[in-house]
């Protein structure tokens, strides 16, 4: 099953490695959105539906913080589950996080299968497909 994908980092190579991660996978995406912060991401999904937000949690302009409260509060985005991807791995942040809706946590640096398994988790649908696929890139 195909989705569609933003992925909010303020490092283009972070936004490409999630990205390239994700392909190596198998793992079937239609769209992929990318934004550098938090606000850059809102305008996005103001105009674009999409099916996960990858967020940073550090960066400048509007936070992950900031970006996933202010998803929470609005109607269109409550629900949309979100991902954070991060270097920022204090118990206290990641509690306030989860507490704020926040599907899973990821701590920088990672190894891409980690990424995908905790797709899985957030697409059950995409196990099926990875288990397909993994023989063929080697997972």
């Amino acid at each position: 099953m195909c989705k569609r994908l933003l992925i909010v980092d303020d490092s283009p190579v972070m936004r490409s490695f999630v990205k390239r991660s994700i392909e190596i996978a198998g793992l079937q995406v239609d769209r992929w959105l990318e934004a550098g912060h938090g606000r850059e991401a809102l305008e996005k999904l103001g105009v674009e539906a999409v099916d996960l937000v990858l967020t940073d949690i550090n960066m400048p302009v509007l936070d992950g913080e900031g970006l996933l409260r202010a998803m929470r509060s609005d109607e269109r985005l409550r629900t949309v589950p979100v991902v954070v991807v991060s270097t920022d791995g204090t118990e206290l942040r990641m509690a306030r996080l989860m507490e704020l809706g926040a599907l899973g946590y990821l701590r920088k640096p990672f190894p891409p299968e980690r990424l995908c398994l905790l797709l899985e988790q957030v697409f059950p649908d995409w196990a099926e497909e990875r288990g397909k696929e993994l023989s063929d890139v080697g997972f």
